[in-house]
């Protein structure tokens, strides 16, 4: 199973797996950064170029039930 956080440059993005429903939102918006493994849950992709920080923000709005939470290098919470 992938880390349930990755820090993706000055963003802290969190997949709270228990809340994923496998909707593939996320991974509509940014494909080289989400993946759903072998339970319909989204993990991190690894192996790609970083991606836009706009990009990683979209794709965690995307997500119908929040279970994507991206936290900024101050520490205060924008995504849910």
């Amino acid at each position: 199973m992938s880390d349930p956080e990755r820090r993706i440059g000055d963003l802290t993005v969190k997949i709270e797996r228990d809340s994923c429903i496998g909707s593939g939102n996320c991974i509509k918006v940014a494909q080289s950064v989400f993946e759903l493994d072998d339970e319909s849950v989204v993990v991190f992709r690894d192996g790609q170029p970083p991606p836009d920080r706009a990009m990683v923000v979209e794709a965690c709005q995307n997500c119908p039930v929040e279970a994507l939470v991206v936290i900024d290098e101050k520490g205060n919470r924008i995504v849910p």
